[in-house]
Formats: C-alpha cells, structure tokens, sequence
C-alpha cells in the first residue's frame, strides 16, 4: 500500500473512531484519547507490516553483486594492497 493511500485510510479509521465516541457520548477527553490510541495502534501496525515485508523480500541480483565486491573488496584491504597502484579488472 502506497503511502497515500494509507494516510487516506487511517484519516477515515480515525473519523470513525471519534464519531463512534462521540455517538457513545464520551467526553472529549476520552474521544481524543481514543482518536490517538487508535493512530498509534494503526502506525505500529503499518511500520510492522512495512518491516516484515522489507525482512522477508529474497535479496535480488544487484545485491548478490554487491555482496560480492564487498567481499572481494574486504579480501584486498586483508592482503595489503588497499595502498597499492595495482587495480583489479572486475
């Protein structure tokens, strides 16, 4: 879900949730209590979301190379030649 529309949703959740304390005829107090607990609810919910699909995507191929070349990279400064005029050709 792109970032719009997720705004665009929790501004309508959020509605709800005041209008439905209002109806039950809280006070202000405890509306806007509940209108800010359900805004935290609903972002930990999408930063959860967002981070377990961030953990769980299979790395692609442009990452597999950079891996790589770190790896290559960090054997180099190993051997000493991180001063060195020599320049590998990848």
């Amino acid at each position: 879900m792109s970032l719009p529309k997720f705004i665009v949703g929790m501004i309508f959740a959020l509605a709800i949730v005041a209008a439905w304390s209002y109806l039950d005829g809280a006070s202000l107090g405890t509306t806007l209590f509940r209108t800010i607990a359900c805004a935290i609810v609903i972002q930990l919910g999408y930063f959860l979301l967002v981070f377990v699909m961030v953990v769980r995507n299979p790395p692609t191929s442009a990452d597999k190379i950079r891996d790589a070349d770190r790896k290559l990279s960090s054997a180099e400064t190993a051997d000493g030649e991180k001063f060195s005029a020599r320049r590998s050709l990848h």
